[in-house]
């Protein structure tokens, strides 16, 4: 095992363990280098590593601290991971969508407040008829935000606003080739906020299914037949 992996296997443990808590500072580096039996030039190269994925903070003039490890933290990378893909693994995102959301609805069919509740419907409503394509957008990804906040699971929350930056270019192109598309997301988003105010979890998660699998098959069908989709405006892969 490389020496800095090495160095990042020892300071997890020692979080694991409970010897470093979260908001816990690290001993001096060079009391933690010898406790450890690694090099500084090691231990600094692990601290570095560790603090990328937003597990330890490097304070200059203070010392490093373990971070909140709050999952929304944690996961944090993932859209910095995911800026990066391609316009073929678009479908990869949106297969782990199709399992996700679905279930995330229906936690929040059973667990949504009453307020979380009405502000989804308020947000629905404020929508124009005559909204344009970046609005209907802007609509759409703020309502599957707030589900999934209304889920109460902070890990779902993060994970699946790390994978909705990836396929919004899938959603604003079906938008502008697709016919009655919008038309259809607002009919859709309406019914699977009926079903959450009913406290229908089965309900709402075969909602949530059928509209995000609607995307997916669009896409499909579009790679199928053109290999690749670019909205206007940007450059062929």
């Amino acid at each position: 095992m490389p020496v800095t992996d090495e160095a990042i296997v020892k300071i997890k443990e020692m979080i694991l363990g409970g010897e470093l808590a979260p908001g816990a500072r690290l001993p001096k580096e060079a009391d933690l280098a010898e406790r450890l039996g690694l090099s500084r030039n090691s231990l600094r190269e692990a601290v570095k590593a560790l603090s990328l994925i937003r597990v330890l903070d490097v304070r200059q003039g203070d010392g490093t601290y373990v971070t909140s490890l709050e999952p929304e933290l944690l996961l944090d990378t993932l859209a910095f991971v995911v800026d990066f893909h391609r316009d073929d693994t678009v479908l990869h995102f949106l297969e782990v969508r199709r399992i996700l959301e679905p279930e995330a609805t229906a936690l929040a069919a059973r667990a949504m407040s009453d307020a979380q509740l009405t502000a989804l419907g308020e947000l629905l409503a404020a929508l124009p008829d005559d909204a344009p394509l970046d609005e209907l957008l802007a609509n759409d990804l703020e309502f599957h935000r707030l589900i999934a906040t209304g889920s109460g699971n902070p890990v779902l929350v993060s994970l699946l606003d790390g994978i909705s930056a990836p396929t919004t270019r899938a959603r604003i192109w079906r938008g502008l080739t697709e016919e009655g598309a919008a038309a259809r997301t607002r009919a859709q988003h309406r019914e699977i906020h009926a079903a959450l105010a009913h406290r229908d979890a089965e309900l709402a998660r075969a909602l949530a299914l059928v509209h995000v699998c609607g995307v997916e098959r669009w896409l499909r069908d579009t790679l199928g037949g053109e290999g690749a989709f670019n909205t206007p405006g940007s450059k062929d892969s």
